[in-house]
């Protein structure tokens, strides 16, 4: 505390000082230190009501989903040719998932099961919606974005939607506040390879509107991680839900000038090692604005890769074909979820997982219900941390309009007889430019033991026939509730897409 000097008096006269002005002098010191001791608690009280608001503040979530990027194409999953810092160091501080799934391979349906949480056949999405399409996902459904709209947060998705370009459809009617990106995949301009005219020309949008047409697709990684990047450091202090949604590395290929020629893989590593500069940058945010402790950060890739692009396509690692089938490389991606503090660092979780889990997990984290409609995904959230295991439970494959082409069980995949696109030993595109698939590969009733066969290369359905059958009946089950095109069951628990009203 300073000295008050009575005024008049010099400090080197304090010793004459009369007791009354000594008297006035002490009673002033105790009034300064009782008012600074009120103000001391009141800080004191100011600082625990901002903990317990901080305590109270519903926590932040961050999905990064990419577009055909391979389990392979990454470091830490043996990625060749370019390097991933920024992805190994999330996994390194988080749970890398070897074991993760999309309910199908193809664009809109798995995006369509990653915010809903159910199998995108039971919300009446397959394949992928271009721009003739007239359904998109419906006004009933729940989605990750509403969810989180309803805790109190603020949301945005950057990147590309494909859940329906028609109004009704578009982000901001379900759930979020901000959105810029394209409606669908990136290849839908008049610039593709093969259909040029099939096409016309493809929107940006900010919102509901459109603000541009065929955007150099060589900003899209940068752009989208810039809005994602200022979306977090203006809601740096209430909760925020960001959905990041790279269109790259699908087709047509395109890099930042920064990170062009920059790999030993060419374009394709170019694009792969911009997303994850991408990581790094959306990463450092949460660290700068102080979240990083605060926020769930889920990374994972809508399929596999497209195969038939060749050098401009992604790697399975030791997995079966790829996009377009339920083998493992077209619906095993690459995923890592990342917590500081919550979730355990440098975890490998080997359960298999599905997208359709994130929305239940996260309701779990946000204490919110959600509704009497089916959910297909559950609350995974103690298996990721390593508290327990996840008892064995039937994931599903479906694909082509509402055909269950395959399951997993624990270990056991069982293939359903279907037909499936490879290239075989046809010659794969490059540089931009496909292969043609050869579509009359077929499967029959096929059983494979992941844990020993990875790359699904022996059928062991002949000599585990009790295996067969024990998988069958998660099979009809399915079947009753879902349908299968290849039997013809329709599935009464299928709900409606939305549809754009019929003109009269």
């Amino acid at each position: 505390m300073m000295l008050l000097i009575p005024r008049g008096a010099s400090p080197g006269s304090w010793r004459d000082t009369p007791r009354t002005t000594w008297t006035w002098l002490v009673r002033s010191m105790l009034r300064v230190t009782a008012a600074c001791c009120a103000l001391g608690a009141l800080g004191a009280l100011a600082s625990v009501a901002v903990a317990t608001q901080d305590a109270q503040r519903p926590p932040n979530l961050v999905v990064i989903f990419t577009d055909d990027q391979g389990w392979g194409d990454i470091g830490c999953q043996g990625a060749k040719g370019f390097e991933t810092p920024h992805l190994d160091a999330l996994a390194a501080q988080g749970v890398r998932c070897s074991n993760f799934y999309v309910a199908q391979a193809v664009c809109s349906a798995s995006r369509a099961a990653l915010l809903t949480g159910c199998y995108s056949n039971r919300v009446g999405i397959s394949g992928a919606l271009g721009p003739s399409s007239k359904i998109g996902i419906a006004d009933a459904e729940l989605t990750l974005a509403e969810l989180n709209k309803q805790a109190g947060h603020a949301t945005a998705i950057f990147g590309k939607w494909h859940l329906g370009h028609h109004p009704q459809f578009l982000p901001m009617r379900h759930g979020f506040d901000e959105f810029y990106g394209i409606p669908y995949s990136n290849d839908m301009w008049p610039f593709h390879p093969v259909n040029p005219k099939a096409w016309g020309d493809l929107p940006t949008l900010e919102g509901h509107e459109v603000v541009g047409f065929n955007t150099d697709q060589n900003r899209f990684t940068g752009d989208f991680t810039s809005r994602a990047v200022d979306f977090i450091e203006r809601h740096a202090d209430e909760p925020f839900f960001l959905y990041l949604a790279h269109p790259m590395p699908h087709v047509p290929l395109h890099a930042s000038e920064a990170h062009r020629g920059r790999s030993e893989q060419g374009l394709y590593g170019d694009v792969i090692q911009e997303i994850d500069a991408s990581v790094g940058a959306v990463v450092a945010a949460l660290e700068r604005t102080g979240n990083t402790e605060r926020t769930l950060v889920v990374y994972a890739s809508d399929n596999g890769p497209w195969l038939s692009y060749g050098n401009h396509a992604g790697s399975t690692g030791p997995l079966r074909e790829g996009k377009g089938t339920s083998f493992e490389g077209g619906v095993r991606v690459p995923c890592i979820w990342s917590w500081p503090g919550q979730l355990p660092a440098g975890r490998v979780c080997e359960t298999p997982l599905m997208t359709i889990d994130v929305l239940p997990t996260w309701a779990g984290r946000l204490g919110q219900a959600l509704g009497e409609a089916p959910v297909d995904g559950v609350d995974v959230w103690s298996t990721l941390r390593g508290d327990s295991v996840l008892p064995e439970r039937p994931l599903f494959f479906y694909y082509a309009n509402n055909e269950l082409q395959a399951m997993r069980r624990g270990r056991w995949k069982l293939h359903l007889p279907h037909s499936y696109r490879s290239m075989g030993q046809r010659a794969v595109g490059a540089d931009g430019q496909t292969g043609k698939y050869d579509y009359s590969w077929k499967t029959g009733l096929e059983l494979y033991d992941l844990e020993a066969d990875v790359g699904e290369s022996n059928d062991l359905a002949k000599t585990h026939p009790r295996k067969v059958e024990e998988l069958l009946v998660d099979v009809f089950s399915m079947r009753a509730e879902l349908g299968d095109r290849l039997t013809g069951q329709p599935g009464p628990q299928r709900r409606p897409p939305g549809r754009v009203p019929t003109e009269r």
